[in-house]
């Protein structure tokens, strides 16, 4: 009768106390002494650090009632606004919202003209969301009102030259500054006074952009003051024939009333 041969491993014999283990044995005692290791220490960091619940469908993701109104009123806000800097307007535009203040919006879509293409500066639009966020107190500090800029991505350089125009303090009269913004717009002073009346008018749009004539006045006096061309006595017979003008029209201050359009050749 044949004898059967048991295979062994090497130095592995009856009799020896401590038994010696073949390589692939000893390998997988190492992989098992790891695993059982690794176990315990993610059983301390969940003792620490308890994981996140894990979400395995959506009714698990608790979603805020009133995020997705939140995120359509601000789409349709960035669309209307079309900010230069996405991020930046961002920022001035939740941080508004989170404080109840006039958000950083447009009232509508400004459609560029051809010099306007790839001018990143002021335009009547912006200078309205500015009037809206600032002229409710008044006076503002040039903190505030840097801020506000920065927020619609406007470039600081324009502002600093603006206040420029003026002997400024640590506060600025607002008006005085929608004044001059208006004046960088306009280029002469009639049309910068008629971009002042449709910037503060409350009439619906196309309307007659009626202003208080003691509004008018301050902005053509200061204006004309600051243009140090026209003398004291022309400024003051214009405003008393345009105040005999709408004495009959409730003191408001029309565009039609003193602006003419230039013709077209």
């Amino acid at each position: 009768m044949a004898t059967v041969k048991h295979k062994r491993c090497p130095g592995n014999w009856r009799g020896r106390a401590a038994v010696t283990r073949c390589p692939s044995e000893r390998a997988a005692a190492r992989r098992t002494s790891q695993l059982n290791s690794f176990r315990i220490l993610l059983l301390d960091l969940t003792r620490i650090m308890p994981l996140p619940d894990t979400m395995f469908c959506a009714q698990q993701i608790n979603i805020p009632p009133e995020l997705p109104d939140i995120l359509k009123q601000f789409t349709k806000a960035a669309i209307r606004t079309q900010p230069h800097d996405v991020l930046q307007w961002s920022a001035g535009y939740f941080s508004a919202l989170s404080k109840g203040e006039p958000l950083p919006v447009k009232d509508r879509i400004e459609m560029p003209v051809a010099t306007q293409k790839t001018d990143t500066g002021l335009t009547p639009g912006l200078l309205k969301v500015l009037h809206k966020q600032l002229s409710p107190k008044g006076r503002v500090s040039m903190i505030e009102l840097e801020k506000k800029w920065k927020h619609l991505c406007l470039p600081v350089e324009q502002l600093r030259a603006l206040l420029q125009l003026d002997n400024f303090g640590e506060e600025v009269e607002w008006l005085k500054v929608l004044a001059l913004g208006c004046s960088i717009l306009g280029g002469s002073l009639m049309t910068s006074v008629k971009y002042a009346c449709e910037i503060l008018t409350t009439d619906p749009e196309g309307g007659p952009a009626r202003i208080p004539f003691d509004t008018f006045s301050f902005i053509y006096t200061y204006l004309a003051s600051i243009d140090g061309e026209m003398p004291d006595y022309k400024v003051e017979a214009f405003l008393n024939a345009l105040k005999g003008q709408v004495e009959r029209k409730g003191d408001q201050v029309g565009v039609s009333d003193f602006f003419i359009p230039s013709k077209k050749a």
